[in-house]
């Protein structure tokens, strides 16, 4: 999600950003739900996943120009990797990268076929 604002936040309006962020939290709030916890439990479980989502995407916000040790620190901070792996920072490259050159309604009107 967090590459997603980072390529969408100047190409479309912040109202559509937001409705989007919120009807994805939401999705995410009716899961936690779903599976029993009470509200206080997804209170403490809804402001750990946004302090997260803002700490990713504070740190991606310079994505390409980070040097690739810098990206792959970035990346294990929330993933665990075991090695050195550049197969996963090259697949967030090619999103990226297939984010920015893919206009936003691509996304929203149910195309099946993605391939970055």
């Amino acid at each position: 999600m967090a590459f997603f604002f980072k390529s969408y936040k100047t190409k479309t309006t912040k109202k559509y950003l937001q409705d989007f962020y919120d009807y994805v939290f939401k999705q995410i709030e009716l899961d936690i739900r779903e599976i029993g916890y009470g509200d206080q439990s997804v209170n403490k479980k809804m402001k750990t996943y946004v302090n997260i989502l803002y700490s990713i995407i504070d740190k991606i916000n310079k994505w390409e120009d980070l040097e690739m040790k810098q990206k792959f620190n970035i990346l294990n901070l929330y993933i665990e990797i075991k090695h050195n792996n550049e197969k996963i920072i090259d697949y967030f490259e090619k999103y990226s990268n297939y984010l920015s050159k893919i206009p936003l309604n691509s996304l929203t009107k149910s195309v099946i076929d993605h391939k970055f």
